[in-house]
């Protein structure tokens, strides 16, 4: 090949490999915005492998960085203090920090965190399935009370019907030791299980939703009213959290795919 021939062909390759980064820099740039700009170059590779294009981390990281695009940072995340001066019974803490399962409904975790908006608080009690970090239950309410709780338990066993022996893990609250609390665990043989007092590790993988949710929405903006921030959580949990959201700890699947996977391979 001559001088000429050759300078030819590499402004061709040129001309290819830079439309190539357009049209990716444009795909990219849509799963970023749709991750509420929380995806980094790692999960943002892996959605690109499930649209069909072959291309590795490096690549998009290096567009990412010309372009710009820098994924949000998790800050510290205070863990909410827990009202455990009651007259309540408090159970044993069976699970014992081992969060491993081998499908989902074995174990579970429940817990309250606050949402601040202008109108004051707004409450936030989940159930939590630690096999796929979906979150099963969910209710939000002006009352920290044992009905917040006892709501979203309610809504996990509507949506999920659970076997038996389940391990229901929380920490020592009020709302979780109340009799009403603990009579929905005995009517469904579930095994209740508490966190030791004072220590956020025992229930942990909730704790770190919480975070995540802190971190990807809820702290991202000031709520005007709590219907507000209603309709902004409830969608950030059923459509983004469960259905899109890719966590490291499945292998880069979303919760709804993890547990679709379980379920075929059974």
């Amino acid at each position: 090949m001559n001088r000429s021939s050759y300078y030819d062909w590499l402004k061709r390759e040129e001309v290819v490999r830079s439309k190539s980064n357009r049209l990716l820099l444009t795909e990219i740039r849509a799963i970023f915005n749709k991750s509420r700009q929380t995806y980094g170059a790692i999960r943002i590779t892996k959605e690109l492998w499930s649209l069909g294009y072959k291309v590795n981390k490096k690549r998009v990281a290096r567009l990412m960085h010309k372009d710009g695009l820098k994924s949000v940072h998790k800050r510290k995340y205070k863990v909410c203090t827990t009202d455990s001066k009651h007259s309540y019974p408090v159970s044993e803490n069976v699970l014992q920090q081992d969060f491993s399962t081998t499908a989902p409904n074995q174990k579970w975790g429940s817990d309250i965190t606050y949402i601040r908006t202008d109108e004051g608080w707004l409450y936030l009690a989940v159930v939590l399935d630690f096999c796929s970090r979906k979150v099963v239950g969910w209710s939000m309410d002006s009352s920290i009370d044992a009905k917040l709780c006892c709501d979203a338990l309610g809504k996990a066993l509507v949506k999920r019907k659970p076997p038996e022996d389940l391990i229901h893990h929380s920490d020592r609250g009020s709302q979780y030791a109340s009799f009403d609390y603990r009579r929905i665990l005995k009517k469904h043989r579930m095994t209740p299980s508490m966190s030791r007092k004072g220590n956020c590790y025992d229930n942990s993988m909730v704790e770190s939703f919480f975070h995540t949710l802190k971190v990807e929405c809820a702290d991202r903006q000031q709520f005007a009213s709590k219907k507000e921030a209603f309709i902004v959580i409830s969608n950030y949990i059923e459509q983004f959290y469960n259905n899109w959201r890719r966590h490291s700890a499945l292998d880069y699947l979303n919760p709804v795919e993890y547990e679709n996977m379980l379920l075929l391979a059974a």
